[in-house]
């Protein structure tokens, strides 16, 4: 959806609808875009350390990774 910023103020109930039901609504004015209305974010659930940790382990980059990294570290661009 995309509305203008003065019909905004007669529709403004539609455009909260729209955006409760999932639907991104862009803001215009003199037709140029300048914002998104967009739902609210749900945040993410609380992690205990332990999962934390866990997880971070079990999905960590392989082992191999760490030392190409390590080989590149002191370099630049210049020294390639």
């Amino acid at each position: 959806m995309e509305i203008g910023v003065r019909d905004l103020r007669n529709r403004t109930s539609q455009v909260i609808d729209a955006v409760r039901a999932g639907e991104r609504v862009v803001l215009t004015i003199h037709g140029e875009a300048v914002a998104d209305i967009v739902p609210h974010a749900q945040r993410s659930r609380w992690v205990p350390g332990d999962l934390l940790r866990r997880d971070l382990a079990e999905l960590a980059a392989d082992a191999g990774l760490r030392d190409e990294l390590e080989v590149l570290a002191g370099q630049t661009l210049d020294e390639r």
